[in-house]
């Protein structure tokens, strides 16, 4: 068996610590984008966890949402939902936030705690998938057992 990239360690660890089963998958093709981990999963795109990163206008802070998929984040209905304005902030400034690349950020074993909400439309299936650190490394996981864990509110996004 090969080793797991030190990233997908991370996230092994952080998910037993909130008590997730999990069970980590390194693919062969890039997973980075919606539509290449719903090809590599065999699901439907509104399966795929996205883990958006932004940045709270007025105060500054790294806020992640996660989001179905099939969704692009209506940054207007978030601000009024979560009390800020988002914006979207450039690749230094998600990695120092989370120690992942975007491609592989997953919902959770970030650098720092970050402020999270999900998307209402994951919650109506019954599994989605997420990333595991990598560009090509997912996970499967109850929408559901995910929020519980991470403790985040369900809003409308889209």
């Amino acid at each position: 068996m090969t080793e797991l990239p030190a990233p997908v360690l991370r996230v092994a660890d952080a998910a037993k610590a909130f008590g997730l089963e999990i069970a980590l998958r390194v693919m062969p093709a890039s997973t980075r984008t919606a539509e290449e981990a719903a090809a590599a999963c065999e699901c439907s795109v509104g399966e795929i966890v996205k883990s958006l990163v932004f940045r709270g206008v007025a105060s500054g802070q790294a806020i992640l949402l996660l989001v179905s998929g099939a969704n692009r984040v209506d940054e207007k209905k978030v601000a009024e939902t979560i009390g800020e304005p988002i914006e979207r902030p450039d690749a230094a400034f998600v990695r120092a936030a989370t120690g992942f690349a975007i491609g592989g950020i997953p919902p959770f074993a970030h650098q720092t705690r970050l402020a999270c909400w999900i998307d209402r439309d994951l919650m109506r299936f019954e599994r989605v998938f997420a990333a595991a650190g990598t560009p090509n490394a997912i996970f499967a996981v109850s929408p559901a057992a995910l929020r519980d864990a991470i403790a985040a509110p369900v809003i409308t996004m889209a």
